[in-house]
């Protein structure tokens, strides 16, 4: 998170196993809307904090895939994986996030991403 904060990281989105360009990508912890441990869509919630993401695709050629990763269309949900490197002691580690869809925003010439943190690589 401090690296995040810090420096400007390169994302890339994968779908389909395509790469996307991921920007103005910001990284929080906030609450989640989970009093108790519940199951969503087949993702079991536990924790009232949750790493929540948010990034924009400017590739609108993307709409059709994201359907089949978001809870709504589908029963479960699918998970996205994003990449960035990180720099440390002078090598570029690359760190994979695999992420929920929770919703999405669309405009004439973007897409903005809002996802949920499920595990890191």
């Amino acid at each position: 998170m401090e690296i995040n904060e810090k420096k400007c990281l390169e994302y890339v989105l994968y779908l389909d196993g395509n790469p996307y360009p991921l920007s103005d990508v910001v990284i929080v912890n906030s609450p989640t809307p989970v009093n108790s441990p519940t199951t969503r869509g087949g993702v079991y919630f536990s924790d009232t904090f949750a790493y929540k993401i948010k990034g924009t695709i400017d590739d609108l050629s993307v709409i059709p895939l994201l359907s089949k990763t978001m809870l709504g269309p589908n029963t479960e949900f699918g998970e996205i994986k994003i990449t960035t490197h990180i720099p440390t002691n002078g090598k570029k580690n690359t760190l994979t996030l695999f992420t929920n869809l929770t919703n999405s925003v669309q405009s004439s010439s973007k897409i903005e991403l809002n996802m949920i943190l499920v595990k890191l690589h």
